[in-house]
């Protein structure tokens, strides 16, 4: 167990958190352009996990809001950066016990860090937005459980739960295929265990 927060600093490593906030950025731009109801913001912390470890995912995760937030003005963002510090963690965690070996590992690891992403949302929602989240499929789910007179953060984490968890889903399968297509080579100088230092 005491390899999970283990964190190699290295060029490589320094490289890999930038490109992960941009895969994040191009993955949210994606989706707001064509208007999906899913988020794709956290491939590039997914991948930040995977190959770096929960540490490494969980800054890829933070700074890609932090910077987004600063940038754009957007508070919202701002405050959902412990979300996606959450989800790169969560992903970092499972990636470095196996679970991102295998298409039933990855299905797994996509549910822990949908369920993260839930469980650390949620009261966000209901202190700042009154339980809504602003995606168009689970606010009509929350409008409902509070007609129906249930209360607002059990409404506010059926909200998170119908688009998280479908979210993240996708998003970590789309980075095990990536993963799968990466060369040994490079994925190695991230490796805690292995002492390769360069792609020479």
């Amino acid at each position: 167990m005491n390899h999970l927060f283990k964190t190699r600093l290295h060029a490589a490593t320094f490289v890999l958190i930038p490109a992960c906030i941009g895969i994040n950025y191009l993955g949210k731009l994606f989706a707001s352009v064509l208007k999906l109801p899913l988020w794709l913001d956290s491939i590039g912390t997914c991948i930040g996990g995977v190959l770096g470890g929960p540490v490494i995912g969980a800054v890829c995760g933070a700074a890609n809001n932090l910077i987004f937030g600063f940038t754009t003005g957007d508070s919202i963002t701002l405050i959902y950066a412990l979300t996606s510090l959450g989800i790169g963690a969560a992903v970092g965690i499972m990636a470095r016990l196996g679970h991102m070996e295998k298409l039933s590992g990855a299905i797994l690891t996509a549910v822990a860090a949908g369920l993260t992403a839930v469980v650390i949302s949620t009261p966000l929602n209901v202190i700042f937005w009154g339980g809504a989240t602003g995606n168009v499929w689970g606010d009509l789910l929350f409008g409902w459980s509070q007609s129906a007179g249930l209360p607002v953060f059990l409404g506010s984490f059926l909200d998170e739960l119908v688009v998280d968890v479908p979210d993240k889903l996708i998003t970590v399968l789309i980075v095990f295929a990536i993963m799968k297509g990466l060369p040994k080579k490079l994925t190695s100088l991230y490796d805690v265990n292995d002492e390769v230092e360069s792609l020479d």
